[in-house]
């Protein structure tokens, strides 16, 4: 089995670290295309009992903003905040990426906003 470059590359980490992301189910109630980058969507995402959140991601390529509410999502919801082109994201979606384009990981059925993903 060869293995690639860019695998070698990534490093290890313990389950320990792993148990600190919060990964957790979302369901997109809003978006809208950033103001000020063409490449940004800015994501209003129910994540049940931790609330409404505001994300912005780098989908804006793949997806059409509109085809996006009421869509469920994998979301990152323990990340720091960050500013992104003067907009506060307060965590992160998580989507793969190929060849053929990105897709935003989904669960493989519909959810309670809020379900951790284990």
């Amino acid at each position: 089995m060869e293995t690639s470059e860019s695998a070698m590359e990534t490093s290890e980490i313990t389950i320990d670290e792993f148990a600190r992301i919060d990964l957790r189910v979302g369901t997109i109630r809003q978006a809208d295309p950033h103001p000020n980058a063409d490449r940004l969507v800015v994501l209003t995402v129910d994540l049940g009992e931790l609330g409404t959140r505001q994300i912005v991601a780098g989908i804006r390529q793949a997806y059409d903003p509109a085809t996006l509410v009421g869509q469920q999502i994998v979301v990152v919801a323990n990340l720091r905040p960050v500013s992104l082109r003067g907009i506060e994201s307060r965590g992160m979606l998580l989507a793969a990426s190929d060849a053929t384009g990105l897709a935003v990981v989904a669960p493989g059925r519909p959810v309670t906003p809020g379900a951790r993903v284990k």
